[in-house]
């Protein structure tokens, strides 16, 4: 399904106003439910002790409901204004949380998106 405005699909500006919209008020769920495509791929750094790959909605999906599992107390977050180019947008995040097994955390990271036919189709963290 192609995300729609007044049937019409979304630009990448569009995707990336819209995904502003929603990070803000934390509905991270909504925006996977919302703006990702069916094969998105999720891509974190390589080693990293918190997240892994993983490709498809329904398995990234699940990478996100694991982390939320463990966290145990929700300090802080922020995430910045997208930055757009191309067919892609950036966003600065900042978290503040404890986490099962790795305690009080600070993740400072620059995610990227890349949108095709008014769809996310790749997601990728740098911390």
């Amino acid at each position: 399904m192609t995300t729609l405005t007044n049937n019409k699909v979304m630009t990448t500006k569009e995707v990336a106003a819209r995904f502003n919209e929603l990070a803000q008020q934390e509905k991270w769920f909504e925006i996977q439910d919302e703006l990702f495509a069916d094969t998105i791929r999720s891509i974190d750094p390589p080693n990293s002790p918190y997240f892994g790959y993983a490709e498809g909605k329904t398995a990234v999906r699940k990478k996100g409901e694991a982390f939320v599992k463990k966290i145990e107390a929700f300090h802080r977050a922020h995430t910045t204004e997208p930055v757009v180019g191309g067919n892609h947008f950036a966003v600065g995040r900042e978290v503040d949380v404890t986490v099962q097994e790795h305690g009080r955390i600070q993740i400072n990271q620059v995610m990227l998106y890349e949108v095709k036919n008014g769809q996310i189709v790749v997601e990728q963290f740098f911390y």
